[in-house]
């Protein structure tokens, strides 16, 4: 004869399990939309990384331009027209300027400053889908490149006197191959943006989500 309590118990029980069972499921998804989330932001911030590192390159490949002259409309350059950039531009204070602690704020003059350069729009070429045949492939694509104008870079330089430029050359001792002489240093501070979700093109500054400040130094021979 079956008691009838057994069964009460036996409810109650499944009740029980099916109560951890859901609480459990619940508590992996939230682990796992948390993971996600984590390795999104950190992507981010890696890219971020990524475009601090253009506005550098972008940086020391405008005072190059300066130092060997303006290309001409022929394809050759001027170099009537080449020079060391010197400090004579005010700075705009940006929040990529304000991010770099170590600069005396007061008086403070650059060679130059280019902010919001868009960082989708520059490597776009590269996703191009023209030659794509795939849909699936073209609107992947075409999403990544949406979202690549997410990152912006800025970077401004100084030009901070002289220091030792090693460069090749020839020397009294045969086993020497570098000779070392005076050059023009400059620091060139970059940074990194990824912006808020809708921001326009033309905006930049206070949309910042991330923000990556880099600096370095290139010498230029005088």
């Amino acid at each position: 004869m079956i008691n009838k309590n057994e069964k009460g118990f036996a409810l109650v029980l499944s009740l029980i399990l099916l109560l951890v069972m859901s609480l459990m499921g619940g508590a992996l998804i939230v682990i796992s939309s948390g993971d996600h989330q984590s390795n999104n932001t950190s992507d981010q911030y890696q890219q971020a990384f990524y475009v601090a590192e253009t506005g550098l390159l972008e940086g020391e490949k405008n005072i190059i331009n300066q130092f060997l002259g303006p290309w001409g409309s022929t394809g050759v350059r001027d170099i009537t027209g080449r020079s060391l950039p010197i400090n004579q531009n005010d700075v705009t204070k940006t929040n990529c300027f304000k991010s770099f602690r170590n600069i005396k704020r007061e008086g403070f003059k650059v060679t130059n400053h280019v902010v919001n350069q868009n960082f989708g729009i520059l490597i776009a070429p590269i996703l191009d889908t023209s030659d794509v045949d795939s849909i699936a492939t073209k609107d992947k694509l075409e999403f990544e490149k949406e979202y690549l104008k997410r990152f912006r870079y800025e970077y401004f330089s100084v030009n901070i006197g002289s220091a030792p430029y090693l460069g090749t050359g020839s020397s009294i001792k045969k086993t020497a191959t570098n000779s070392q002489s005076l050059g023009t240093a400059y620091k060139i501070y970059a940074c990194g943006f990824y912006v808020a979700k809708g921001t326009e093109l033309d905006e930049y500054d206070d949309k910042e989500e991330i923000i990556i400040p880099l600096e370095t130094v290139m010498v230029m021979p005088n």
